[in-house]
């Protein structure tokens, strides 16, 4: 019998250092059946637009393409300086201009000059966990229904303004059990992570399947090693998602 236990032991502990970070993002993606690879070309303008978790203290007062404070301490930084670094070569402007607290109606709000002014030849959304959170602690009074009419809008803007635009969008994501995230999310969440897939489809756009990529990564770690409220990643939750926004994208 101990001898038995320790095989099962031993064989769950392989198991499990077995999953490799590559490994699950690659397999998050082959779920989703969605485009996976955008182009990169010479002279390209890359634009990161969302919320808090792409903002992530980043300097509003500074508006230049590539400049380091620009970029926040998340997700973006370890993402653009990949690319600066991977393709130096393409002379690529990078910009990130997430704002804490946004719902797909204040992009819009801002969007003349904090997207389209800047002609981005790429285009990485990430929107949607407010416009759900703020419905349980703002008294926002928006429906997913919203959130999928407001996405869907401003999407028709953007082509209208920027036909060859190249997309990506963000699932919102959250990982139950950890200090914000509980029963009362589900299952309303879980509409509007399946609307910003169909809408990513609707577009041709990439789609970035974070919540499978987090709910796989709970093999690894616990949902507090990769998020510190279950909305914002740490810092390790901030690299994961990096590194699985870089396999959008090839030279």
């Amino acid at each position: 019998m101990t001898n038995r236990r320790s095989f099962i032991t031993t064989a769950a502990t392989a198991t499990v250092a077995a999953v490799t970070i590559p490994g699950l993002i690659s397999s998050a993606f082959a779920e989703s059946s969605a485009k996976s690879k955008i182009k990169l070309n010479s002279g390209d303008t890359v634009l990161f637009q969302g919320d808090s978790i792409t903002d992530w203290g980043r300097d509003k007062n500074t508006h230049d393409a590539n400049n380091f404070n620009t970029f926040g301490n998340g997700y973006v930084l370890t993402a653009a300086g990949t690319l600066l670094n991977k393709y130096a070569d393409k002379n690529l402007k990078i910009y990130n201009k997430g704002i804490s607290g946004n719902k797909v109606y204040q992009l819009a709000e801002r969007w003349d000059a904090d997207c389209l002014d800047l002609k981005p030849n790429v285009l990485s959304i990430l929107i949607g966990v407010n416009d759900f959170w703020h419905t349980l602690t703002n008294g926002y009074k928006g429906t997913s229904q919203v959130y999928v009419a407001d996405l869907r809008k401003l999407l028709d803007r953007t082509k209208q303004v920027l036909p060859n635009i190249q997309l990506i969008i963000g699932e919102p994501f959250a990982v139950k059990g950890v200090k914000a995230v509980d029963d009362k999310w589900y299952p309303a969440f879980d509409e509007y992570r399946a609307a910003s897939k169909q809408i990513a489809a609707d577009y041709n756009a990439v789609f970035i399947p974070y919540q499978t990529i987090f709910d796989k990564a709970l093999s690894i770690a616990p949902g507090s090693y990769w998020t510190i409220d279950g909305v914002h990643p740490s810092v390790a939750g901030a690299n994961l998602m990096a590194q699985a926004w870089l396999e959008t994208v090839k030279g």
